[in-house]
């Protein structure tokens, strides 16, 4: 069983011609909004990859909110833990460039109202066997106690450091696997990085853990406390990369929780992220396992 404790999110998405500068406007070709929030994007992921799973989150009770919850209803993501409130929903503010990149802004809404005691609910009675996935966009004080009770409980804990806060680096030490990008993993190592997997080496021998680095087109690398893992992305012409990281994120524990063995699991993750980088969106984006199965194929 895998809980996703996180955030969900309606995603309001303009594409523009390049990501602007600073103080820059830049012309745009068009607006959408879709389902999104990290949380919610590694559930469906993790679904899609065949994983049971259950959403622990908050979400409004608008029309913003229905929208951001009508993928996860479609795929039969189990959302009884999801609290409905009276609050504005959590967007998120997207824009794409022609070249696939993004830039985004986030406004919590709902996801601020998450707490500790959500996840005495959410993770207390988990055990051994189990998988909980945390990411950065609720209160740190609801996702440290989740790590905190998946240890104690002997699950196994997975944390993307995205978004990037001043408190994840104290955070990180708590999970069983941190998932990171290069940018990322520099600021949980505290600087420049030099020779990545000499330091993705020092981090896992030094604090018994398995780190994660997502390496866009170049796939994924893992270190653990005995070895260095690599695996490659799918070569693709990106179309959108929004969702790419959540996916990857839920495939991996959808693998780990079928009981494939790490480098298996971050391979079937590595395709998956890059098919999501062919359509638009960060939900409608995922990918099935079928479509992940004729991937790796060939």
């Amino acid at each position: 069983m895998i809980t996703v404790f996180g955030s969900i999110n309606l995603d309001l998405i303009a594409r523009v011609t390049r990501i602007p500068a600073p103080g820059e406007t830049v012309p745009g070709t068009s607006f959408a909004t879709a389902p999104g929030g990290k949380g919610a994007n590694q559930a469906l992921a993790a679904k899609r990859a065949g994983g049971m799973v259950r959403l622990v989150g908050a979400a409004g009770n608008d029309s913003m909110a229905e929208q951001a919850l009508v993928l996860l209803k479609a795929d039969n993501v189990d959302l009884s833990a999801v609290r409905r409130l009276d609050v504005q929903q959590g967007i998120a503010m997207i824009m794409v460039g022609d070249d696939g990149e993004n830039i985004i802004g986030i406004v919590p809404g709902t996801n601020a109202t998450m707490t500790p005691d959500d996840a005495d609910k959410a993770v207390g009675h988990l055990s051994k066997g189990d998988v909980v996935v945390v990411q950065q966009e609720i209160p740190q004080a609801a996702t440290m106690r989740a790590l905190g009770l998946a240890r104690l409980n002997g699950s196994v804990s997975i944390l993307n450091t995205a978004p990037f806060l001043d408190t994840t680096a104290a955070v990180a030490g708590t999970a069983s696997i941190v998932v990171a990008n290069e940018s990322e993993f520099a600021l949980l190592a505290g600087g420049a990085t030099g020779d990545l997997p000499t330091a993705m080496n020092l981090w896992a021998a030094s604090r018994r853990q398995t780190i994660i680095v997502t390496l866009g087109a170049d796939g994924a690398m893992a270190a653990t406390p005995d070895e260095i893992i690599r695996v490659p992305a799918l070569p693709v012409q990106p179309v959108d990369t929004v969702g790419a990281g959540d996916t990857f994120v839920g495939y991996l524990a959808a693998g780990l929780d079928k009981g494939l063995d790490l480098e298996a699991a971050m391979r079937r993750a590595a395709v998956a992220a890059s098919l999501a980088c062919l359509k638009p969106g960060a939900q409608p984006s995922v990918p099935t396992a079928a479509e992940v199965d004729k991937a790796l194929a060939g």
